[in-house]
Parts: structure tokens; sequence; C-alpha cells
């Protein structure tokens, strides 16, 4: 029995399973990285390994999908912001604690700097380019609404943010911009969880619970990292005997993954399958 689908269906269900396969992509790179050189203090550290390219890869796949996803409820919202951030996260590294910096603490080491400044120069130029044509479409198309204009002054916000910050602060948007965008990223995945979770209207009774579970496990793990993070820049070295910070973060990835199979289970059949039909 042939199964009739729209082109609009199938292209919904595609970029949700993309989502799953960068993700995949991340998890198996990080991994046979890990069984062939060792543990990793943490996953954002694959940038500096062979597994980097895969590791920039999947997040840019991801932020390309979260863009994909069609409409405008608040759900969109969160995730355009969450494309930029998954962004950052794949052109700013992580610091690293080595004699490279020159000076004691941590730093992203200065052989990665000219790789993360034109990096960093073409993805604000894309994004601003991004968000200026979406807009042009909107009017053009007559589909201006204000989600639109909530999305777009959304993610002009982070977006001038982080590139001031970079521009005025360039030493602390090297140090602290991958972890707070890191923490920003699943934040929002987990809001948007969250909804999934508590609109009843919305959301088959089957799914709520384990939209529910997703957010409030990314909560905990985001707070343990949190309290990771705090223990790293008070000199404690938190990965000396069990590496905390790495599987805090897979299980994070984790609870990416459980989310978006939920989603594309859920929205499998939509015949127009928006965050927001």
């Amino acid at each position: 029995m042939r199964i009739r689908t729209t082109s609009t269906q199938r292209t919904y269900r595609y970029v949700r399973l993309t989502i799953l396969g960068a993700t995949l992509l991340l998890a198996v790179a990080v991994g046979v990285q890990s069984i062939v050189g060792g543990p990793l203090p943490s996953l954002s550290a694959a940038y500096y390994t062979p597994a980097g390219p895969m590791f920039v890869a999947g997040l840019f796949v991801v932020a390309a999908a979260f863009v994909a996803l069609s409409g405008h409820s608040i759900e969109q919202v969160l995730l355009d912001v969450a494309a930029v951030l998954a962004l950052v996260i794949a052109v700013i590294p992580t610091t690293v604690t080595a004699d490279v910096c020159g000076v004691a603490g941590q730093c992203v080491p200065p052989a990665v700097l000219p790789i993360v400044v034109n990096n960093g120069i073409a993805v604000a130029s894309v994004v601003l380019v991004g968000l200026v044509a979406a807009v042009v479409l909107s009017i053009m198309q007559g589909t201006l609404t204000r989600g639109v204009v909530v999305t777009a002054v959304a993610v002009a916000v982070v977006a001038g943010g982080l590139a001031g910050w970079a521009v005025l602060v360039p030493s602390g948007f090297l140090t602290f911009a991958h972890n707070t965008a890191a923490v920003g990223f699943f934040l929002l995945v987990g809001a948007v969880a969250a909804l999934a979770a508590w609109r009843p209207q919305r959301t088959p009774r089957r799914f709520g619970p384990a939209y529910a579970a997703v957010a409030i496990g990314i909560l905990i793990v985001l707070a343990g990292l949190g309290a990771m993070l705090v223990l790293a820049l008070g000199g404690t070295d938190v990965t000396r005997s069990v590496p905390w910070i790495f599987l805090g973060e897979s299980a994070a990835l984790v609870l990416f993954a459980v989310f978006w199979v939920l989603q594309t289970v859920e929205l499998w059949n939509e015949p127009d399958p928006r965050l927001r039909a």
C-alpha cells in the first residue's frame, strides 16, 4: 500500500531526520576519538581532535535545520535563536589549559585564533544577510506577521549582542562565549520541550510526560554542568578521576536526540507539520 504524502510533509520529515542524523554524526565522531585517542575532558574538546570537523559540521547542520523548520510560534522563535547559538558553539572553541596560553589559566590557543576570526566573521555575515533576507522575503510574500517580527528582533538582539561582545571585549568573548552559547542552546531546547509538555490542546497526551522528562532532565544536567564549571574556574580539576563535564554534555546530547525523536514521531503524519499548525 502506497502512503500518500505531500511534498511539504516529506520535507519536514527529512529536516527532522537530518537533525537526528547530525546528532548521530557528532556522537559517533566523538565516540571514535574517545576510543582511539583516550577520554576527552568534554564534548567541546573534540574541536581540537580529528573529530573536530564532524563536531563543527554537525552543529552547522543542526543550525540550518532549525531555521528550515517554518512556523511563527514561540517554539520557532526559540529554535531560531538556538540556531545562532549552535553556530557560536561551532566556530568559537572551548578554552584549554596548557602552556600555549603563555599565562596561567585557560585560553583559546593562539594558533587557532586566525581560524576563529575568519569563521566568526563569515558566520556573522551570513546571519546578518539571512536576517535581512528573511524580513524582505516576508514583506514581498505578504507573510510578515508578528511572529516573524518577534523572531527577527530576537535573533538580531542575540547576534548583535554576541558581535558587540566579541568586538568590545575579545578576551572575555573567547574565554566565555562557547560555554555561554552551549548553556543557552540547551536551555532553549529544554524550553521548547517544556512548552511541548504543557500544551495539552496541541500535544497528544501520551507525549506530554516524555517531553516533561526531557525538559527536567536538561535542567538537571545544566545545573550539574554549571556547578562543574564554577569549580573548574576556581581551580578545581573536575576531570581528574571522572570526566564529569564530558558525561554531562553527553547526557545533554542524548536528551536533545530524544526530544527530536519524540518530535519526529509526533509530527510524522501532520499534513503541514509546522510547530504551530
